[in-house]
């Protein structure tokens, strides 16, 4: 997850280094350019802003998750122009500057708000803030569970109509097409989380009475989504997004070295190289041996982009550049700005950040 923290007092920007340290992966802090000192100004992930409503809405669709050290009537008018839907908007996370408490405020399920909530609350002793119905009821979501296993919910009204009956005390029955490819491990994970899940012939997902009542979650490839008019009122589909594997390497990296980077990386995040949909990276490297053949061994297909349209993820997502990289290939940043034009408008969420192995960085992005 790509996180941004917002500071507008010192107190705010040292809990918000703490929080840097605390997370595994990179948080960009931006404190307000009336806090910082000259020499804070040139540290590494820390970066000063003039209005602060300004530099939200440059974040706002960039980062995965925002965690505001501030009061809370603040972030809700700083956010509230920018709202699109549970779907796409990050995680808020907002914070007390003193870091008592932190309250997960906007895309708690779907976004990972509770989770990046929990984490940094861990990290400093605060209480955290939950509200969302089902949590606050001890309850398992199904887009809770959506969110765990990178699932992608439709149609949006389904999450209500289903989180609103598992409140009521009826469970819910999940369905998985038996020809996706990881249909075993899905079933594995939800049976794990105490949910029953029965795998199904794909012309038997949707074979739901009328007069039946129950809850189904059914998941299914986006490629066999029925239409809304034909979908039953208590049932909602997730299908699985596709996993984009950014990957850039030395000239002359071994396949072998490649696989074993791709392979380690989606470790990293609970998954197997099989999870992996595509390979990006640039054009630079359309010729790379070890990137090609590790595409056919992993039977995927391999997208390489122009050095002009990485360069324009790398200053829409603000991507940190290496200056070695650049001067090699002419970009600072091959495998998340890959990964990025490989889902191009439908955006993505970073799974791995760019993780340096032996001759070869990859970075993991899920697909929204």
């Amino acid at each position: 997850m790509r996180t941004a923290c917002f500071a507008l007092t010192k107190k705010a920007y040292e809990l918000a280094k703490t929080f840097q340290l605390s997370l595994d992966s990179t948080m960009t802090i931006y404190v307000s350019e009336k806090v910082l000192t000259k020499e804070q100004e040139s540290l590494e992930g820390t970066r000063s802003f003039v209005k602060l409503s300004q530099v939200v809405a440059e974040a706002f669709p960039i980062y995965d998750g925002l965690v505001f050290i501030m009061a809370t009537g603040i972030v809700v008018r700083t956010i509230a122009p920018l709202l699109e839907s549970k779907l796409k908007d990050p995680a808020v996370v907002v914070f007390d500057e003193r870091g008592q408490h932190g309250i997960s405020l906007l895309s708690g399920h779907i976004g990972g708000a509770n989770v990046l909530t929990q984490l940094l609350c861990q990290a400093v002793g605060a209480a955290p803030v939950i509200t969302t119905a089902t949590d606050v009821n001890k309850c398992l979501a199904p887009d809770a569970l959506a969110a765990r296993l990178s699932l992608r919910p439709w149609p949006k009204v389904r999450i209500g109509t289903l989180n609103s009956a598992v409140l009521e005390g009826q469970k819910v029955i999940w369905r998985i097409d038996k020809t996706l490819p990881h249909s075993v491990f899905y079933k594995r994970m939800l049976e794990q989380s105490g949910q029953p899940a029965e795998l199904c012939i794909t012309s038997q997902l949707m074979n739901i009475q009328p007069e039946d009542q129950q809850l189904y979650a059914v998941i299914v490839s986006e490629a066999n989504l029925p239409e809304l008019s034909e979908l039953p009122a208590n049932v909602l589909c997730l299908s699985p997004r596709r996993l984009i594997a950014g990957v850039g390497c030395r000239r002359g990296t071994p396949a072998a070295v490649v696989m074993s980077a791709i392979d380690t990386a989606c470790r990293m995040i609970g998954r197997d190289r099989s999870f992996v949909d595509v390979i990006a990276s640039t054009a630079v490297k359309r010729h790379e041996a070890g990137i090609l053949f590790t595409a056919d061994s992993l039977a995927r297909p391999v997208r390489f982009y122009e050095n002009a349209e990485m360069e324009q993820n790398i200053a829409k997502y603000q991507l940190e550049e290496s200056s070695f990289v650049k001067e090699t290939i002419g970009i600072g940043n091959v495998c998340e700005a890959a990964a990025y034009c490989c889902v191009g408008e439908r955006g993505g969420r970073m799974a791995l950040r760019k993780t340096k192995f032996e001759k070869v960085t990859v970075a993991l992005l899920w697909e929204k």
